[in-house]
């Protein structure tokens, strides 16, 4: 006779906690090498980093026993009342949480810090997959939509309020799981358009053109909305004409104007940028109204929208960034040369990586990590430890057993029966891959520095307790399929 606890192991997915287990002990030694002090090897000493870490590795290896041995219909079933319950929690945590670094995000209890944001992770996931599995769900229904976007903000703004901006961004990979399930691309491409109107339009600001008044960032970013205007109305009426008149529109006016600046009397052109933006969006909403298509006036919609993100961006990052963070994004966007403050970081750790050449200098024989040159080098910045003493055969090692990881969990979500478990399984699959890319990018200089960790290698518990209950709760889910099915 089979019982239930056996068919649980011969159902879980071993591919994923074998990559899992090497993930956490390559992660356990890298934390001992960035937390090293030169004539100190005890690691297993308790009141050292590593071998706080260790115990911590402990009490995840039980997490995930507990999270196995419930019943899978338990995460459907309580899904939004821990959603509720990490949001109070999250609400709570802005009001009594000491100040640490600038932010409010850690509940100190005794010797134990734990940080809420890390938890409402999957929560959110759970809460999300829960409503888009519900019976009258559709993505054509725009109540249905905000509600998924009241269920993703929510927990973006408390962490804000936290002022733990980097946490709270994490939450933006969401939205790749709601383009899995249907959701229209013009919002992913409304998304892309957002991150390159912003760092184009910050950027250069301060650029001219040639001798001009003109500034390249503002001109850039509104030529780039009148074009995307002509593109969205081809892909969307595919109907040259209207393309072809906001063409000779946008294309005709800007030479004009610019011929008339350069050699008669200079001016700025993007007034003139100005007027193509009210004809165009005229022209579309005449369009929308003589041909009856909602289409044109949507597009008109969109290019509105741009030019208004355009000048809140600017407000945005004057006045609602700290001043700590305008400068990292300024020092990733070139703006800046900051190698003692901001950018010193990024740039000791640039260092670390490329003195580790091809094999690296071995386990423990770093110089730039064991010297403390890199601040934050065993939780944000740890993959600086593993290029230096591992080198690029080690780094490559390591982001390709990441790859196989994500790639293992996309088709585990793929094979999924309900949507409960494929959203659920998207979710783990975004959040993993948005942390994988912003850290490996900050500590390249490739993505401004946020501060957010390296799953299962930085160093610290709640993000370790956080990333293996977001995966023990799919493999349960997962572990759970075949009686899912048979219910069919």
């Amino acid at each position: 006779m089979v019982t239930r606890r056996d068919s649980i192991w011969k159902s879980l997915d071993w591919v994923t906690i074998c990559v899992y287990l090497i993930l956490i002990v390559f992660g356990w030694f890298s934390v001992c090498g960035a937390s090293y002090d030169y004539g100190d090897r005890d690691f297993w000493d308790f009141s050292t980093r590593a071998g706080k870490q260790l115990v911590w590795i402990v009490c995840s290896f039980g997490l995930g026993f507990v999270l196995l041995m419930l019943e899978d219909d338990i995460y459907d079933m309580f899904a939004y009342l821990i959603y509720i319950a990490l949001a109070i929690l999250l609400v709570v945590t802005i009001f009594i949480a000491p100040d640490t670094k600038g932010s409010r995000s850690w509940l100190v209890m005794g010797p134990v810090s734990l940080q809420p944001a890390e938890f409402a992770k999957f929560a959110t996931a759970l809460a999300l997959a829960k409503y888009m599995n519900s019976y009258s769900f559709t993505m054509k229904n725009w109540k249905n939509i905000l509600m998924m976007v009241f269920l993703i903000l929510l927990p973006m703004v408390l962490i804000i309020l936290q002022r733990e901006t980097g946490s709270a961004l994490v939450y933006t990979a969401f939205f790749l799981v709601l383009y899995r399930e249907g959701m229209p691309g013009v919002v992913l491409f409304s998304g892309l358009c957002a991150v390159v109107y912003f760092v184009v339009g910050i950027r250069f600001d301060q650029v001219f053109i040639a001798d001009t008044p003109t500034p390249i960032g503002e001109f850039a970013v509104l030529s780039m909305v009148l074009l995307s205007a002509a593109g969205m109305v081809w892909v969307y009426k595919k109907k040259w004409e209207p393309v072809r008149n906001i063409l000779l529109v946008t294309v005709g006016g800007l030479l004009i104007a610019y011929i008339i600046s350069e050699y008669v009397v200079p001016f700025n052109l993007v007034w003139v940028q100005w007027g193509l933006c009210v004809l165009v969006v005229g022209y579309l909403i005449f369009l929308s109204l003589s041909e009856r298509h909602l289409s044109y006036f949507l597009i008109g919609l969109f290019a509105i929208g741009s030019i208004g993100f355009l000048y809140s961006s600017d407000y945005f990052f004057n006045k609602v960034l700290e001043p700590h963070q305008q400068i990292r994004i300024k020092v990733v966007l070139g703006m800046e040369e900051d190698l003692a403050g901001a950018g010193y970081n990024v740039n000791q750790s640039k260092i670390a990586i490329g003195s580790g050449g091809l094999t690296g200098k071995g386990f423990l024989n770093g110089t730039q990590t064991k010297l403390k040159y890199v601040p934050e080098q065993d939780t944000d910045f740890i993959f600086c430890t593993v290029g230096e003493e591992e080198g690029f055969i080690g780094s490559a090692a390591v982001l390709l057993l990441f790859l196989i990881l994500i790639l293992r969990l996309i088709a585990v979500a793929e094979r999924q029966p309900s949507a409960f478990g494929r959203v659920y399984g998207y979710s783990v699959v975004s959040i993993f891959l948005f942390h994988l890319f912003i850290n490996v990018g900050m500590v390249l200089g490739l993505t401004p520095v946020i501060g957010i960790p390296l799953p299962f290698f930085s160093y610290g518990g709640s993000s370790l307790w956080g990333f293996t209950i977001l995966l023990f709760i799919f493999l349960r889910i997962d572990a759970g399929r075949k009686k899912r099915l048979s219910a069919f």
